[in-house]
């Protein structure tokens, strides 16, 4: 089990460096005080997403793989015996 922690530490981290990766690459919408009450205006309607969209899906999926990733590691490193005790 040990074995299968540290693969999935790495892959954390890996996830990690990409999460930090793409929020610096995604631009900021200076929207004001309407962006932040009334929510993002998006300027597509039913065309493929852009760019930014793109980048927003992956930050999401990222987002819950760093998450599901850091349950799975503390239920592994949580159970084994020795291991942060």
């Amino acid at each position: 089990m040990l074995i299968v922690g540290n693969i999935l530490f790495v892959i954390q981290s890996l996830v990690s460096l990409a999460f930090i990766a793409i929020v610096a690459a995604q631009t900021t919408k200076n929207e004001g005080l309407t962006g932040t009450i009334g929510g993002p205006v998006s300027s597509n309607f039913k065309g493929k997403p852009g760019f930014d969209e793109q980048l927003q899906q992956y930050t999401k999926i990222l987002g819950v793989t760093w998450f599901v990733l850091g349950i799975v590691l503390g239920v592994i490193f949580g159970h084994l015996p020795g291991v942060g005790r």
